[in-house]
């Protein structure tokens, strides 16, 4: 795929490199479990006894059993579905903490979990953002020094969705279990799906997934799972109401994962979803994370020979993710990711990412970055195209 039949742009072809907003295009297992339901169990899982209700219910629990397999967890209750991981992060944080508690974060996060935090914050709930180095790693022993005889929890990104830093959760994680009860939520957005994950191995508590980015699911789902050392009893609700079960009661049951599942449920795409971790099951998940971070040694080498470009994140794969942020010294990045649209029909992101707390730390704020995030199914040859076009865009200013 040459630079010429790029430069056509998306009449004759595309490379979407966005798949740290959202994977695409998706295996054909998920739109084929997604028309299926709507096709042969439409029904409301739960809500009644008739035969369509009966097999939605049944396809939203295999889904729920699938993650639990893909995430090391012996409960497939404990797998709470939520609307995306935004909405996993709020039930976790909201549901978790009151005035007097302290949590610690780090100054990597994205503001699915900063804005409910500084929300808390004005509530009563203290807050201590640890930071981070230039590279975007936290430090456990900052983490472990910021921790108080009142911290209820720990909050942090797997990995940063601006410039790929993937952080040491399981060293973090010992670091506050040998000095501290608090627990460790994990917001795996960036990573759930996208390499291998166990709760247990990383010592992780709570655990906020996506699930239409990394587990190739579609929009609108997501979750939140608890480990063994979360009683569901300590934690509130967002909201409440019908559930299915316990309808003669007008409080919300206790029992999961109905206590944090009011209102009907998006079938449709948790059973896409379902389908997702199924096909996720039968690939080695640390293949495709080495086939990914292949994409993104080609794309570094590519872009440290363009002039006035800085590459921000660590350099070393075994402290990132397939997600690599750039500015070009001169060059506003909204023009690149502009003209990589309209001129070689090549889909990125650019900006501040919903994260302005990680562009602080890395030197990027205000302008933010072009953001570049290969995926599963992205080719060599598409790679390349991507580096021979901005080649062609720096050099032609």
């Amino acid at each position: 795929m040459g630079l010429e039949l790029l430069r056509r742009g998306t009449k004759t072809r595309m490379i979407y490199l966005d798949h740290a907003a959202t994977s695409w295009p998706k295996p054909p297992d998920v739109v084929l479990a997604m028309r299926e339901f709507l096709d042969l169990a439409g029904g409301n899982p739960g809500r009644s006894g008739h035969r369509l209700s009966v097999e939605a219910g049944r396809r939203v629990y295999l889904a729920r059993e699938a993650l639990a397999v893909l995430f090391g967890v012996r409960d497939p209750l404990r797998v709470l579905f939520t609307l995306n991981c935004t909405h996993a992060l709020n039930l976790a944080l909201r549901g978790s903490l009151s005035p007097g508690d302290h949590v610690v974060t780090s100054g990597m996060e994205h503001n699915s979990a900063m804005r409910p935090l500084r929300s808390l914050e004005r509530q009563g709930v203290s807050l201590t953002v640890v930071p981070c180095s230039a590279e975007g790693l936290l430090a456990p022993d900052d983490v472990a020094a910021a921790l108080t005889d009142r911290t209820r929890l720990a909050v942090f990104s797997h990995a940063s969705n601006v410039c790929g830093a993937l952080q040491p959760v399981r060293e973090i994680a010992q670091c506050i279990r040998a000095r501290s009860s608090a627990l460790v939520l994990l917001d795996a957005a960036q990573t759930a799906g996208s390499m291998p994950i166990d709760l247990a191995e990383l010592g992780v508590d709570l655990l906020a997934f996506s699930g239409h980015k990394g587990l190739l699911g579609p929009p609108g789902t997501g979750g939140l799972i608890l480990g063994p050392r979360v009683d569901p009893r300590t934690m509130t609700p967002l909201w409440q109401g019908g559930t299915g079960s316990r309808s003669e009661y007008e409080e919300q049951p206790e029992h999961l994962p109905d206590k944090f599942e009011s209102g009907t449920p998006n079938g449709v795409g948790i059973a896409g979803l379902g389908a997702a971790a199924r096909w996720l099951l039968k690939q080695d998940l640390q293949a495709l994370r080495e086939r990914e971070m292949e994409q993104v040694r080609l794309l570094r080498q590519g872009l440290s020979a363009l002039p006035g470009l800085t590459v921000y994140g660590p350099e070393r794969d075994d402290r990132r993710i397939a997600v690599l942020s750039f500015t070009a010294a001169g060059e506003p990045v909204s023009n690149i990711g502009r003209r990589l649209d309209e001129d070689f029909g090549i889909l990125v992101r650019v900006g501040l990412h919903c994260a302005p707390a990680a562009h602080r730390t890395l030197g990027t704020f205000p302008g933010g970055t072009v953001r570049l995030a290969p995926g599963p199914f992205t080719a060599r040859a598409e790679i390349e195209a991507t580096i021979q076009a901005l080649e062609t865009i720096l050099t032609t200013r």
